[in-house]
């Protein structure tokens, strides 16, 4: 059976300080960038472009405005995965995944357009098939075997992406598979400058080109692999304890040196790489579940697959690699000075952090399936009595102690709704329900903070 705590009255005690936040790229900012950056490129067409008659030439100039945009669109896609720690803080993790996905559509389609057009335009122009001049391109123009096993590659990864294929494979086969997109731009990308007519003819486009890709690559590889190793070794992470916390789900202990450099803001997450056999070749997202301090950090995982499964079979000195501090699922920016904290399920793990450290009026709403399945329960009921807030349980089974999610009992639970600041985080189907109950009740979707790791 559900119970609810409401309008306590023990002495409230200040919540202990969050770490001092970090500079974050305002959320606007990198949409300005790229699209200033799809500009610069047209422009880069269009000066290096004399002049467009006749249907070829259409087509041609089509086919190279296409590449050129494709070429650029390669470039963001990889500086949005970087993992850039003022971006994923000012932006946030999911909010670069949609948009690397969105991206990632357009890009596709760009490189397809630019194969279309550029050997329909070449075909006019010599009054050849397209077949023959398929087949012409492929084999007789310099860097185009690398460039058509790209192109290649760039249509597989398409494929395995596509969400009804994504259903049938597991997250890291779909992960190590993407892999294969650094391979078909690096493939491309030579072609590109022997082939590309604004490259031939001009020394800075060249420059301008080498120096975006460059600086991406640079980017990518200290964010994405040598800081993760520096970091790793720095601190010497280790699992210290793992145990259990409800049905299938388990908290896991772990303890480092010098964590106080990590600058975790209460709600972020890291990639957890595990060095044991099964483990040590998948870095799963993962929230703290406790406020980092005194040199030991916490995780609350439930059991949704081999991954997470095997985590309750840690053993204690179990080396860690944590890639992070990520995420914009944070107290920064307030809009409000309360907050509704509403968790489905195991996504009570940053919102326990957020509860402890959000300043102001704070209400926590935790929704599960039985009331076993209510996990660091203990622990929410000491921190709301510490903070004299309020901790509401519902939970579907045993009937009569669920909660409608619709606006009418949102407001009926926290009349002031509206005048909130609402983190929620829970499973898909669960958050959707709440995003239209939160919809109905008045409040506004940019005061609703929400991060998913449905990549």
């Amino acid at each position: 059976m559900t119970t609810t705590r409401q309008d306590i009255r023990r002495p409230a005690r200040p919540a202990p300080p969050a770490p001092r936040a970090t500079w974050r790229v305002p959320s606007s900012w990198p949409q300005v960038l790229i699209y200033a950056g799809a500009v610069a490129v047209l422009l880069l067409w269009w000066h290096g472009t004399r002049s467009v008659t006749g249907l070829d030439g259409w087509l041609t100039e089509a086919g190279r405005v296409t590449g050129l945009l494709a070429g650029y669109g390669c470039a963001v896609l990889l500086a949005l995965m970087a993992r850039i720690p003022a971006l994923e803080r000012g932006v946030g993790t999911d909010r670069l995944a949609r948009w690397h996905a969105m991206g990632g559509r357009y890009t596709v389609s760009l490189v397809c357009a630019h194969v279309l057009f550029i050997i329909w335009g070449y075909a006019v122009t010599s009054h050849t098939d397209v077949v023959h001049q398929t087949t012409s391109i492929v084999f007789d123009y310099p860097e185009m075997l690398k460039g058509t096993l790209g192109f290649l590659l760039f249509l597989g990864v398409a494929i395995t992406s596509a969400r009804a294929a994504r259903r049938r494979m597991r997250y890291e086969t779909w992960h190590y598979l993407h892999f294969a997109t650094y391979l078909a731009i690096f493939l491309s990308f030579g072609h590109q400058l022997a082939n590309g007519a604004q490259f031939v003819s001009s020394p800075l486009a060249r420059a301008a080109w080498y120096t975006l890709y460059i600086g991406v690559a640079v980017v990518l590889a200290w964010f994405r692999f040598l800081m993760p190793l520096v970091r790793g070794l720095r601190h010497d992470l280790r699992v210290a304890a793992v145990r259990p916390e409800a049905p299938g789900v388990v908290s896991v202990y772990m303890t480092g040196r010098h964590l106080e450099e990590l600058r975790v803001e209460p709600g972020q997450f890291f990639r957890w790489r595990f060095l044991t056999r099964g483990l040590w070749w998948a870095a799963n997202p993962y929230s703290l579940s406790e406020t980092a301090r005194g040199g030991r950090l916490r995780i609350t995982v439930k059991e949704a697959g081999d991954h997470s499964r095997a985590l309750a079979r840690l053993r204690p000195g179990t080396r860690v690699w944590a890639e992070g501090p990520y995420g914009g699922f944070t107290g920064a920016r307030p809009h409000h000075e309360r907050a509704l904290l509403l968790a489905g399920g195991v996504g009570i793990t940053p919102l326990r952090t957020l509860f402890e450290t959000l300043p102001g009026d704070v209400v926590l709403v935790y929704l599960a399936r039985r009331p076993e399945d209510l996990a660091l329960r203990g622990e929410l009921d000491a921190i709301a009595a510490a903070r004299g807030s309020r901790v509401l349980y519902f939970v579907d089974e045993p009937a009569g102690y669920s909660l409608p999610l619709h606006g009418r009992a949102l407001r009926g639970l926290v009349p002031d709704i509206r005048h909130r600041d609402v983190y929620l985080c829970g499973p898909p189907g669960m958050t959707n329900a709440a995003f239209r109950a939160l919809k109905q009740a008045g409040v506004r979707r940019r005061h609703i903070r929400n991060e998913s790791f449905e990549f």
